[in-house]
């Protein structure tokens, strides 16, 4: 945990100096973030990365590729909300250690933005743990590709990828044409995981779509898991 916070802290710094390197091209705002807005994105998205747990290990697919995932199918508990529950107790602790830590960082070197309603607090609350959901479901979904894989690298390495670029971690996605990043809002869930929170933190969204993409994610992984299950069985496990 202590090393996670101080390696996204280090993070935290150069992804600000990129930051400035962009207002300091003569702008005083960016997409219509201003520099405080940009920093408390940088800092609390730092924060964040350890809350939703944006990359994981690959447990679920390893249990799968063992055959040790039969003894989580035996028990009377459904596998989704199982680990579900387990998540959303790691995320509480990674909210008061792994998020506190950089965001309390950047409050010593940065002006952050405050928020100008005390709601928006809630909201952001709310908002983080709709994210936690959504990245929980999809790295189960990555997972669940051990199914049908057996090895599940390959996904995971896309969702890598993908989910810190177009998940709005490296840079807003407002920075993108404004057709593109609505886009990438309403119908990719990797907006949903970062970069909507931090709008809520900053006061330039509502957590409204990824409630929307909470529901589609767990009715997706439920849907895989039942076709996985399926599989197994018919691969003599």
């Amino acid at each position: 945990m202590v090393a996670a916070v101080v390696t996204n802290t280090v993070f935290g710094f150069l992804r600000f100096a990129v930051m400035l390197a962009v207002l300091d091209a003569g702008a005083r705002t960016v997409a219509g973030y201003s520099e405080p807005q940009l920093a408390t994105f940088v800092w609390a998205g730092q924060g964040l990365i350890g809350v939703v747990l944006l990359w994981a290990p690959l447990d679920l697919a390893e249990r799968i590729r063992s055959g040790d995932v039969v003894t989580d199918l035996l028990r009377p508990i459904d596998p989704v909300w199982q680990m579900l529950a387990a998540d959303l107790g790691r995320a509480g602790y990674a909210a008061v250690t792994r998020f506190v830590g950089p965001v309390a960082a950047g409050a010593l070197v940065c002006e952050l933005y405050t928020p100008r309603r005390l709601v928006t607090y809630a909201l952001f609350a709310c908002s983080a743990l709709l994210a936690t959901i959504v990245c929980f479901g999809c790295r189960y979904l990555v997972n669940a590709a051990a199914y049908w894989l057996l090895d599940a690298r390959g996904p995971n390495t896309f969702w890598t990828l993908t989910s810190g670029f177009l998940g709005g971690l490296y840079f807003p996605v407002w920075f993108l044409p404004d057709t593109l990043a609505a886009g990438l809002i309403v119908l990719t869930p990797f907006p949903s995981v970062i970069q909507i929170p931090l709008d809520v933190l900053v006061e330039r969204g509502s957590p409204g779509v990824q409630a929307g993409w909470v529901v589609a994610i767990l009715a997706l992984c439920h849907w895989v898991q039942a076709r996985g299950e399926r599989k197994l069985v018919i691969q003599g496990g």
